[in-house]
């Protein structure tokens, strides 16, 4: 375990990070364009700088890409391409100009295009219009999202607070004058899939005794679709309530542990639902959907159908069970705006919500901060910079260590939490805000 480094990160530490980063790329007329240890200091320190700005009232955000122009084809346009949009004088990069043209390039929408200049600078060279699609791997849901081309991208959404991607891909993030380096996406990871195995071999269960009372012939499904909706799921439920900046904890139980939890006095649920089939509809309409695709598929004349079938599927039954499936993240979601805990199982069957966690639980003085997606290398950490949100579920994965946590802060930032020996173990996760 690695201990924690003292002092602040600034942007030319960033710089320094993310070339190393990018040290074995070569760059050829076809090969992405890699920009140098200068030009990205200079990038990341301008919009350092403007993050700190304001412009007629408004907080400075926005999107850069770090390529010249000719990189980027004239002939695309969202939703799969980029629109490219090039100012017939390049414009100065500096933080004014920056600040004047972020209103502009709608964070959610556009990317504000940079390259090296004749003097060794950088310059404005205009817009690439990209759409919203490329939020569905932030935000979850089925549709092929808009892949970035491999370039460096810099996210900024609040003040001081850069995250560098690659593409689609989070490299680095410097937020509150620390430095982090890859996405920490524990949805990514393969610990968090294997809590859930027994779960997704149930779903295939349910789904094979309808299968064998079927007369007409079903294509097979893949088994880790379920694994897929379930990762779309989680991110939908998660982004929902970021953006509604209340914050709130998830927390998530073995299924075997449902009655224990609902009884046990150290956790007290102000809201229960009743045991009933609504509060298992999530496994209801999964169940459901593998059975439409499965009858889908075969129309095809597909041996197999899997998440690609799912994603690009216009067939009435899938698109309705789809709808339903991310209409329950939403109405999850909402529960965190009351005050207290989100409870369910990882059957994602809901139990409750405004949870508390008593406070007679064993204290939680030092967490580990996960530094790769696995948890092999980590950092402690003492607990006393968070809040009793966090504090709470630290206590609650230590009392029961086969659970997992999900805290969303008021401010966006997202950590899953569980138990790893010998410690709380905490990821987390590095994306642009939505």
């Amino acid at each position: 375990m690695r201990s924690m480094g003292m002092g602040h990160d600034y942007p030319d530490d960033l710089a320094r990070r993310v070339h190393d980063q990018l040290s074995g790329l070569r760059e050829s007329e076809t090969a992405p364009f890699v920009p140098d240890l200068d030009l990205l200091t200079h990038v990341f320190s301008v919009a350092f700088q403007a993050s700190l700005m304001r412009e007629e009232a408004r907080s400075v955000t926005f999107r850069l890409i770090v390529a010249p122009a000719e990189r980027f084809p004239l002939d695309a346009g969202p939703p799969a391409g980029l629109h490219r949009l090039g100012f017939e004088t390049p414009r100065p990069f500096n933080e004014d100009e920056l600040r004047r043209l972020a209103p502009a390039a709608k964070f959610q929408r556009s990317l504000v295009g940079v390259a090296p200049d004749a003097d060794g600078g950088a310059a404005i060279w205009g817009f690439l219009h990209s759409g919203p699609t490329w939020l569905r791997t932030l935000q979850g849901g089925r549709g092929r999202p808009a892949m970035l081309p491999p370039a460096v991208t810099v996210s900024v959404s609040r003040p001081g607070r850069l995250v560098v991607g690659w593409g689609n891909h989070t490299i680095a993030k410097l937020a509150a004058g620390r430095l982090n380096e890859a996405s920490l996406d524990a949805l990514q990871s393969a610990w968090l899939p294997r809590m859930f195995a027994d779960v997704r071999q149930e779903l295939m269960d349910l789904h094979l005794e309808h299968r064998a009372r079927q007369s007409a012939h079903w294509a097979r499904v893949d088994p880790d679709l379920t694994r897929l909706i379930g990762k779309h799921f989680v991110r939908r439920l998660v982004t929902t309530i970021r953006v509604a900046h209340h914050g709130g904890s998830v927390l998530i139980v073995p299924a075997h542990r449902a009655e224990q939890i609902l009884d046990d006095h150290r956790i007290s649920i102000k809201y229960r639902f009743t045991d009933e089939e609504p509060r298992r509809r999530y496994r209801t309409l999964i169940v459901r959907l593998m059975n439409a695709l499965a009858a889908h598929g075969a129309r095809l004349g597909r041996d197999e159908v899997g998440w690609a079938e799912y994603s690009d599927s216009i067939d009435p039954p899938v698109t309705a069970l789809d709808e339903a499936i991310f209409e329950l993240a939403h109405l999850f979601a909402a529960l965190a705006d009351v005050d207290g805990a989100i409870i369910m199982t990882q059957r994602f069957e809901l139990l409750g919500f405004g949870a508390e966690i008593a406070g007679n639980l064993p204290e939680v003085t030092q967490v580990a901060r996960a530094l790769d997606l696995e948890g092999v290398e980590r950092a402690p950490e003492s607990v006393l910079g968070v809040g009793t949100r966090h504090r709470s579920v630290y206590r609650f994965c230590r009392a029961f260590p086969d659970a997992l946590a999900i805290v969303i802060s008021q401010d966006g930032g997202v950590r899953y939490v569980r138990w790893l020996e010998p410690h709380v173990t905490y990821w987390d996760q590095a994306s642009p805000d939505v």
